[in-house]
């Protein structure tokens, strides 16, 4: 929870120049404790339906012990299910209708798999962008993941997403550009966070329509960066919220398309994730596949159990620091009604004051 400035004690006017949440006492006094509403809009195949659930979950429940957070997730239409994950959805999440009834604090928006070269031909363009413009004028605050943040930045800024020569594909570590900025208060300057794509956003466009770059990586790019208001918008371009082994299972996911012949080229590590000891079991592992496939033998068992304990995480804590940090803004000036976005006083064009 935020300090109160309770006296002139210069510390605080410092604090607050460095992005820490200062409030005076009459702001203060004027808070109260409440549950804050969170939608997960999850667009996420049907194999990672529920662990994206999981994952994101995860991030909001380790956020501020106080508040209490209920997280409602929904999907759209354009997404093509299987029976199993359209029974999962159809008991557990919420419909849209439902969702602008009622309202919501803040939303995140996932990724998803695209079949189509431009975004507008996918069958969830439509409804996505629907959801977002409903959002933007009556949620506080939309978080935009990976394809998500693509989708909407194209959308509201007119900034087509780059093909890469190849998958930008591992772990890679950032730094932070504007350390003043509130959603990186306290977080390390230089953190590492999962990246899983195949095209690209530069920062130079970016800038270019007015959205701050917060954090970025030589070798990824652009991984945090906020609408031009500062915070009606927050764009990930990375996974921060991965589980430890989503890169192995990925990994494991290539390979079995190798197997198979869906591909022809056997994939690479991800940048930075396998360590020598890992490297060196799935280097005997390839020739393992290589030979099942030439002598049409079953696939040999995936050597999971070999490496676990070599697979490490370098991004959770970082991660959950900025969730927290985002929902504690959004906890700051969002409206006691849930369905009206901002508190009295508030400017929508500069919600944090910055």
């Amino acid at each position: 929870m935020p300090l109160i400035a309770h006296t002139n004690l210069p510390t605080f006017q410092r604090l607050l120049e460095e992005g820490e949440e200062i409030l005076t006492p009459d702001r203060a006094i004027n808070q109260d404790i409440r549950e804050m509403h969170i939608g997960l809009l999850n667009m996420m195949p049907d194999a990672a339906l529920e662990a994206t659930e999981r994952q994101f979950f995860r991030l909001i429940g380790a956020c501020n012990q106080i508040v209490q957070f209920h997280v409602h997730p929904f999907t759209i239409e354009g997404l093509t299910r299987s029976p199993e994950a359209q029974a999962h959805i159809d008991t557990y999440y919420e419909s849209f209708e439902k969702i602008k009834q009622d309202g919501l604090d803040a939303l995140i928006i996932s990724g998803a798999n695209v079949i189509h070269n431009s975004l507008p031909e996918e069958d969830f363009w439509q409804p996505l962008m629907g959801v977002f413009s409903w959002a933007y004028e009556n949620v506080t605050s939309v978080l935009c993941s990976c394809l998500a943040t693509h989708a909407v930045i194209q959308y509201r800024y007119g900034i087509e997403r780059t093909r890469l020569p190849n998958k930008r594909w591992g772990v890679f570590y950032h730094k932070v550009i504007d350390r003043t900025h509130p959603l990186v208060a306290e977080i390390n300057t230089r953190f590492d966070v999962p990246h899983s794509r195949f095209n690209e956003i530069f920062q130079a466009d970016m800038e270019r329509h007015g959205l701050k770059v917060l954090a970025a990586s030589k070798e990824a790019g652009v991984h945090l960066a906020v609408s031009p208001d500062g915070f009606r918008i927050v764009f990930f371009q990375g996974h921060p919220e991965y589980d430890d082994i989503s890169l192995l299972k990925e990994y494991k996911r290539e390979v079995t398309r190798f197997y198979r012949g869906e591909i022809d080229q056997y994939p690479p590590f991800p940048d930075n994730y396998f360590n020598t000891a890992v490297q060196a079991i799935f280097t005997d592992y390839e020739q393992q596949i290589r030979t099942a496939k030439f002598t049409n033998a079953l696939m040999p068992k995936f050597p999971e159990d070999q490496v676990l304990e070599h697979i490490d995480n370098t991004w959770r804590d970082t991660a959950k620091a900025v969730i927290n940090n985002w929902l504690g803004k959004v906890y700051k000036v969002t409206n006691q009604d849930r369905r009206l976005p901002f508190m009295e006083g508030v400017d929508p064009n500069n919600p944090l004051n910055l």
